[in-house]
């Protein structure tokens, strides 16, 4: 007996079916829109009830109101939007988007040492830069950004983003939670619910950058992200891996996804791409690229390879402690830093930006 593919919806349907939707979806124009089993747990099941409705009385679908104000919001009043991926858990992702944000909203040049940005005088030319966390089941942006213990406030203009200095600001479902060891245990829904609000209704104001960490694998929050953010010119995915097989297999799936949703891929980032020892800065490969790594991988797939970053102490430090790595006395002028700074440039130039001199 054939196997079901899991990877397309009803091919009788295939022009209203959206490349996102779930298997067996019965189609957007369908009579049976939001009212198939196959349509449970759908974060658009509502929307296409409505418009199977509207079409069976002759009249014309519902406009969701709430697109109209994520466009203006993301859309609108941010330059550059940028998805960090990964197709599992545990390799990096939120690290790397959190010095993404920080290194974005930083000077091109490390300040004197002793000097942090907090310190810095203000400087207009710098971007303007937001880091969303939609990771609603592991956030952890607040920590890697020095924010825990902060809470958002809310004011006419919508939820404000708790800052890290001037120029960056964070979102993210943690500042929400009573304490941290609280958990978020909700169903697919919930969770884009909370999504969609946060993309239309945090006043980030006219911004540069908008950096979204979202949670490992194809589900629910990325079907939504990709839907809710369709006419906002997404820039395009930073999707970040480990070397060995057993992340790359997984990676095939996340370019899969942004190719099938219509995602731009600015490119892999290979992270823990060897140890490099604290004491003589030699890089030692502890994940064997048994298959050939990211860069061969991206040669075969045909999308870009932003570079490696070792797997650094250093690195796992700033993470915990919510500091730019580039602040760090220990990492200064170090490889990681270099390899760090080179993707960053690299992902500059694929969105077109150019930094002022």
């Amino acid at each position: 007996m054939a196997q079901p593919d899991l990877t397309t919806a009803d091919p009788s349907a295939s022009r209203t079916v959206p490349p996102t939707a779930p298997p067996a979806c019965p189609g957007t124009e369908s009579e049976a829109a939001g009212q198939s089993s196959a349509c449970a747990g759908c974060p658009n099941q509502a929307a296409c009830s409505d418009s199977s409705t509207a079409r069976a009385n002759g009249e014309a679908p519902p406009v969701d109101p709430d697109i109209a104000r994520i466009e203006q919001r993301i859309g609108k009043n941010i330059k550059h939007k940028i998805l960090v991926l990964s197709g599992k858990g545990g390799v990096g992702k939120s690290t790397l988007a959190a010095q993404l944000a920080f290194s974005l909203s930083s000077p091109l040049t490390a300040p004197a040492p002793g000097t942090s940005s907090a310190d810095l005088d203000d400087d207009l030319s710098l971007p303007d830069v937001g880091l969303l966390d939609v990771d609603i089941c592991g956030p952890s942006a607040p920590t890697m950004l020095g924010l825990e213990g902060q809470t958002v406030t809310q004011s006419g203009a919508g939820w404000q983003p708790v800052y890290v200095k001037e120029n960056l600001g964070v979102m993210s479902v943690a500042f929400m939670l009573p304490s941290r060891e609280d958990a978020v245990i909700w169903r697919g829904p919930r969770k884009t619910g909370l999504i969609k609000q946060f993309l239309k209704d945090v006043d980030w104001g006219d911004m540069d950058f908008l950096v979204i960490d979202s949670p490992p694998g194809t589900s629910d929050e990325h079907i939504s992200l990709v839907q809710f953010l369709k006419t906002c010119n997404i820039d395009g995915a930073v999707i970040v891996t480990t070397p060995q097989e057993v992340s790359l297999v997984d990676v095939r799936k996340e370019i899969n996804f942004c190719k099938k949703s219509g995602t731009p891929i600015l490119g892999v980032v290979e992270n823990m791409s060897g140890f490099v020892c604290p004491s003589c800065s030699t890089c030692t490969p502890i994940f064997a690229p048994s298959s050939g790594g990211a860069e061969k991988m991206c040669l075969e797939m045909g999308v870009p390879f932003l570079g490696r970053v070792p797997l650094d102490p250093a690195l796992a430090q700033a993470g915990e402690t919510g500091v730019f790595l580039r602040e760090m006395e220990a990492a200064r002028g170090g490889a990681t830093v270099m390899a760090l700074a080179a993707v960053v440039g690299k992902i500059k130039e694929a969105v077109g930006w150019k930094d002022k001199e």
